[in-house]
């Protein structure tokens, strides 16, 4: 048997471009060589997917009947179904409603098959039986529509993980964000030893921004500082310089424009004053910080709500970053954009699978 990472890829909303980019992602050959996967999705969705794309000659859908109980069970599956690159294994425990859903809309029946298929996966890699899991986008929308009243993908995670201490973190990879380093050093700057990417973890996530305020809390802060700082230990960077976002403008401009930053945020900062082999430096003034750490003098940042993370990250890197869940005891990656329901199951609009090859290889790799 390989001894690539298993990895179960979640389709997410199937009347969006989940199912799209799915099987493009398939098709790298740098996904085929990282790891062994298998996509949850109806197998009818799979295949219009591999038509769209022009992929007929390329992929061959092949729909496992069951659900394996173990490991041993999916490496049987592959040993016995997998023939060559073009095999496309998938599980579907939703049925066939997914597969009459309308596209590029809101549908019930769409949202309910995006749970199942992140469900089974939850539990299928917290039995051991896959690596890590990598999902497509799921529409909330859809979800509530559903029944399912989560606000997203990562609470859904952290529920069905047990976790309480968990964050969305976005990851741009080294490689992808070097060429933007260079653009906006300055001459004091260009020795700073980036080598791990750029990371932005948050404190609050999917909620009003009325909200925010009211919300933090030196622990929450803390929290999501350490796990940044075991992040960074899984992923092997040394430095562990850490940035922490303040709230206000200025940062608070000594309390003028809020007092959060004196009050909150820096008694947090505070508490790794001393934990050695870790530089957490805050709050810092977002505008400031979000350009020294481009140009490398933070390996990670925490911001303290939804946007303030993902309007530099989805700017500089909208195509390549990578969304890690931080906290659960498995390993969750997805890419950042959405459903694009607009622009879904459109030959005229193709998709861009880049964000989807990159969840399935960071989560390849975080596996090791």
């Amino acid at each position: 048997m390989s001894n690539r990472p298993l990895i179960a890829v979640t389709a997410g909303d199937v009347a969006g471009i989940g199912p799209e980019i799915v099987v493009q992602a398939f098709k790298n050959r740098a996904v085929q060589d990282a790891c062994q996967s298998v996509v949850i999705c109806n197998p009818d969705v799979l295949q219009k997917a591999v038509q769209l794309c022009g992929l007929e000659d390329e992929l061959n859908v092949v729909h496992l009947p069951t659900i394996p109980q173990t490991r041993a069970d999916l490496q049987h599956a592959f040993a016995k179904t997998v023939v060559n690159r073009g095999t496309l294994l998938c599980l579907n425990p939703a049925g066939n409603a997914a597969a009459a859903a309308p596209t590029g809309t809101v549908s019930p029946a769409a949202g309910d098959a995006a749970f199942q298929y992140l469900t089974l996966a939850i539990e299928l890699a917290k039995a051991n039986i896959f690596d890590a899991i990598a999902t497509a986008p799921l529409n909330k929308a859809a979800l509530h529509a559903a029944g399912h009243h989560f606000p997203g993908h990562t609470e859904i995670l952290a529920d069905r993980c047990g976790v309480t201490d968990f964050a969305m973190m976005l990851h741009l990879p080294e490689s992808r964000i070097a060429p933007l380093r260079q653009l906006v050093r300055t001459a004091n700057e260009s020795d700073w030893p980036a080598h791990f990417g750029l990371s932005i973890a948050h404190v609050t996530l999917h909620t009003s921004i009325a909200s925010v305020p009211q919300l933090l809390t030196t622990e929450s802060i803390a929290e999501k500082i350490g796990l940044m700082d075991q992040f960074l230990k899984t992923i092997g960077c040394e430095r562990r310089s850490i940035g922490v976002c303040a709230l206000n403008p200025h940062g608070g401009e000594d309390g003028l424009f809020g007092d959060e930053e004196a009050r909150l945020i820096q008694p947090a900062v505070q508490r790794f004053a001393r934990t050695p082999d870790i530089s957490v430096t805050g709050p810092l003034p977002v505008d400031t910080l979000i350009r020294r750490s481009v140009a490398g003098e933070f390996d990670g940042v925490i911001a303290m709500y939804h946007d303030q993370g993902h309007i530099p990250v989805k700017l500089i890197g909208f195509d390549s970053a990578v969304n890690i869940t931080l906290g659960l005891p498995i390993v969750r990656t997805s890419p950042t954009h959405g459903t694009a329901f607009d622009r879904a199951w459109n030959p005229a609009t193709p998709a861009d699978a880049a964000g989807m090859i990159e969840a399935i290889l960071t989560a390849a790799q975080l596996t090791n």
